[in-house]
């Protein structure tokens, strides 16, 4: 008796895991992906503390995909300096916008189309469009 029991469980289990993982992944690939927050660039936002704890927030993969991203949301972006890390910055401008820089190499900048203007909260200690210019949009 307790055998047949541990038989159902166990099926129960398999069953439930080949069904859950492939909805795991296609929620986390097509809507939506939790990231880790580190450093000081988006202050007092995200991780006002500072220390060794970083914030943890819920990314919206939908909306960028569909290009329904706007002026202050926080996104999520492949680094123009380093493509192998994932930057977490708010959008200032997007595309056809005039941006006053803070510290770009022109003062005032349009955003071109499929662009998107992004700056750290922490201004001043956030790498962002400051550096490098707009970021494309994907």
């Amino acid at each position: 008796m307790a055998q047949q029991a541990g038989r159902r469980y166990l099926r129960a289990f398999v069953s439930g895991f080949f069904v859950a993982v492939p909805v795991t992944v296609t929620v986390l690939d097509r809507l939506a992906y939790v990231a880790r927050v580190e450093g000081v660039s988006m202050q007092p936002s995200l991780n006002p503390e500072g220390g060794s704890e970083d914030d943890v927030v819920l990314l919206d993969r939908w909306s960028v995909r569909n290009f329904q991203v706007q002026r202050g949301d926080v996104v999520s972006v492949l680094s123009p300096r380093n493509p192998q890390q994932k930057i977490i910055k708010r959008v200032i401008g997007l595309e056809g916008d005039f941006i006053r820089t803070l510290s770009y190499k022109n003062r005032y900048v349009r955003i071109p189309d499929g662009h998107l203007w992004i700056e750290g909260d922490h201004h001043g200690h956030s790498l962002d469009s400051n550096n490098f210019g707009p970021v494309r949009r994907r």
